[in-house]
């Protein structure tokens, strides 16, 4: 039964699927699940639209799972499915994104502006203290207030470990515009964060450079 509904999906494969592959490929790519419904949701900032995401990244990986190369990096290739289903779904809006104005985002190092004592620096061990007073919700919050596109980049490196030519197969996009889209998406959240610490009285002062 699996194996023909495997079949059914793929429509005429390059070659017909035994019951052991579609179990092999199923288990595989359910592996991730988790992973793709995480970056899902930030994705889409909303559970049911995650959801039906993933799902339509699942319906369509198991309908070409012919077409996956045993042996290749099949979690790049689930969230590239992820990743070009989000934008055709959300092309408007990732356009609205990508058109957004970033020539005046300065970089906020939160660790630098920290309130300990009388302003000074912090040391690492410090650094890390005092980020740690940041809850979960904070850094959520922090990250949907980044623009699609670079909020992106950053979650696919910084949370789900892809390196820049991983990302840049998975969005179709240059490995230079990866790695700007990181460093732009980094400098947003930093400021974003700093704003939480500010309220959450972490940190004191305007933030300027």
């Amino acid at each position: 039964m699996l194996r023909r509904w495997f079949n059914r999906l793929a429509g005429s494969p390059r070659r017909e699927w035994t019951e052991e592959d579609a179990a092999r490929f199923e288990e595989d790519a359910l592996g991730h699940l988790d992973a793709l419904y995480r970056v899902a949701l930030r994705m889409t900032r909303r559970p049911q639209d995650a959801e039906d995401l993933v799902q339509e990244t699942y319906v369509k990986a198991f309908r070409f799972a012919d077409k996956f190369e045993s042996g290749t990096n099949l979690r790049a290739w689930l969230f590239k499915i992820l990743t070009n289903t989000f934008l055709n779904l959300y092309r408007k809006d990732a356009r609205q994104s990508e058109a957004s104005s970033l020539d005046d985002v300065e970089e906020y190092y939160i660790y630098n502006r920290l309130a300990v004592g009388q302003g000074s620096n912090l040391s690492e061990s410090a650094e890390d203290q005092a980020l740690a007073g940041f809850i979960d919700v904070d850094v959520k919050r922090a990250l949907e207030e980044v623009p699609e596109q670079f909020r992106l980049a950053v979650l696919l490196h910084d949370a789900e470990g892809f390196g820049y030519k991983e990302i840049a197969e998975i969005t179709g996009v240059p490995m230079g515009t990866v790695m700007s889209r990181l460093s732009r998406g980094r400098k947003l959240l930093q400021r974003s964060l700093w704003q939480y610490a500010r309220e959450a009285g972490y940190a004191k002062g305007d933030g300027s450079l």
